[in-house]
C-alpha cells in the first residue's frame, strides 16, 4: 500500500539486465560509446525528430535546470505556474543553473491558461535594463497537482510564446504517463505543440536515474553540452545511463510502464471516489482526495504510505485533509483492493 511516490518502486527487471549486459569489457567514456549513440537515433525516432540534439542526465533536477539555463540568460525571467516542479521541488536549481534569473509565477492553477501567460509576459521586459528580460516559458506536464494539459492546451501556450518570442521548456518528469493519458505520441506532445526543449522523463517510471533532454533545435546542442559539464552532470561511465533509456525504449516498455502505473491509478480512483472528495481531474497516475482525519489515522495504522497536506495529529477527527496518491507500474492491483477495503471500512 505505497502511494507516496512514483520514484520510490523498483526497477523493472529489464532495465537491470540491460545494466547488466552494458557492464562488460572497456568503452570510451563521456557519451562517446556506441550505446550513447544508438540510444540517440533511437529518440530522435521516436519523436520523429531527425535532427534533434540529445542529451542524457541522471536526474530531473539536472535535465530542467540545464535546460533552462542553455535557454535563458541571467538577466531572464522564467514563466510557469505557481506549482510548477521547478519553483516548488528544486531548491532554486533554476536559479543557480542559470545564473540568476529569476522565476515569475503565472498566475492561476497548476495549469497555465493563455490569458494569464500573455498578461504575465507583457508584465515583464518592459523596464529597459532595470527589470528582468523576457525568457522562457516551463509547462509541467503531468502537473504538480496530478492534472494534464491537452493537446489544445499545450499548442495554445506555445502560441502565446511564440508571438513573444520566448522559447518552451516542458518538464516532462511524467511525459509518458501523460503521452499515454492523452494517447498521442511523443512529436504530437512535444515539438508539433510548439515545444523547443522536452524532458523525457525515466526515474519516476521506473528507471533507476535517467533522463533525457531533447533540444528540437540542434544549435543548443553545444552549449547545453558545455553547461552539463560545468555544472557536474556529465557522468563518465555514461554507458550506464544509456543502457537503462535502451532499455527503455526497447519494446516500448516506457509506454508500457506509464499505461501499467495509469491503469493502477485508475483502479484506485474508482474506489475513491465513492468514499473521497477528489480534487483534480486524474487522467495520469497522480490522485488528489480528501478524507477525514479520522480516516488517515486508521489507513496510517495499518501501513499505508502517502503523502497529507495537514496535521494528522490534530483533535478534530472530521477534518477534511488532503491526501497525494501516486500510482507506479510496480503496484499490486490486490494491494489497492486491499487499501480500498481499509478506507471503505474506515
Amino acid at each position: 500500500m505505497f502511494f507516496a511516490s512514483d520514484n520510490s518502486g523498483p526497477v523493472p527487471p529489464q532495465v537491470l539486465a540491460a545494466l547488466t549486459e552494458a557492464n562488460s569489457g572497456h568503452v570510451m567514456s563521456y557519451g562517446s560509446d556506441a550505446l550513447t549513440t544508438e540510444v540517440c537515433d533511437r529518440l530522435r525516432e521516436l519523436f520523429e525528430a531527425p535532427d534533434a540534439a540529445v542529451h542524457l542526465v541522471a536526474t530531473g533536477t539536472a535535465a530542467n535546470s540545464l535546460a533552462l539555463a542553455t535557454l535563458c540568460q541571467p538577466f531572464d525571467t522564467v514563466f510557469c505556474s505557481p506549482v510548477a516542479h521547478i519553483h516548488e521541488d528544486e531548491c532554486n536549481a533554476p536559479e543557480f543553473y542559470t545564473g540568476g534569473a529569476k522565476l515569475t509565477l503565472v498566475p492561476g492553477s497548476d495549469r497555465m491558461t493563455p490569458d494569464a501567460l500573455r498578461r504575465a509576459i507583457k508584465g515583464q521586459g518592459n523596464r529597459g535594463v532595470h527589470g528582468p528580460q523576457r525568457g522562457p516559458v516551463s509547462i509541467t506536464q503531468v502537473t504538480e497537482q496530478g492534472n494534464v494539459y491537452s493537446l489544445d492546451q499545450l499548442r495554445a501556450l506555445a502560441t502565446v510564446a511564440a508571438n513573444h518570442g520566448v522559447p518552451v521548456h516542458l518538464d516532462g518528469a511524467r511525459f509518458a504517463n501523460a503521452c499515454v493519458a492523452l494517447n498521442c505520441t511523443p512529436a504530437e506532445m512535444s515539438w508539433k505543440a510548439g515545444i523547443d526543449v522536452a524532458v523525457f522523463g525515466g526515474t519516476k517510471n521506473g528507471l533507476m536515474g535517467v533522463e533525457a533532454v531533447i533540444f528540437f533545435d540542434p544549435a543548443h546542442a553545444r552549449a547545453f553540452e558545455l553547461r552539463r559539464k560545468r555544472g557536474a552532470h556529465l557522468f563518465s561511465k555514461h554507458r550506464y545511463l544509456a543502457a537503462q533509456m535502451a532499455a527503455y525504449l526497447r519494446d516500448d516498455l516506457w509506454q508500457e510502464l506509464a499505461t501499467t502505473a495509469n491503469a493502477r491509478a485508475a483502479q484506485l480512483l474508482g474506489g475513491l471516489q465513492s468514499v473521497a472528495r477528489i480534487q483534480n481531474e486524474p487522467t495520469a497516475n497522480m490522485i488528489f482526495a480528501a478524507l477525514p482525519r479520522a480516516v488517515h489515522k486508521r489507513l496510517k495504522a495499518a501501513g499505508a504510505q502517502y503523502h497529507i497536506s495537514g496535521k494528522l495529529d490534530g483533535t478534530d477527527p472530521d477534518r477534511m485533509l488532503t491526501a497525494r496518491f501516486v500510482c507506479d507500474w510496480s503496484l499490486n492491483p490486490a494491494d489497492i483492493d486491499s487499501f480500498l477495503d481499509l478506507v471503505r471500512s474506515a
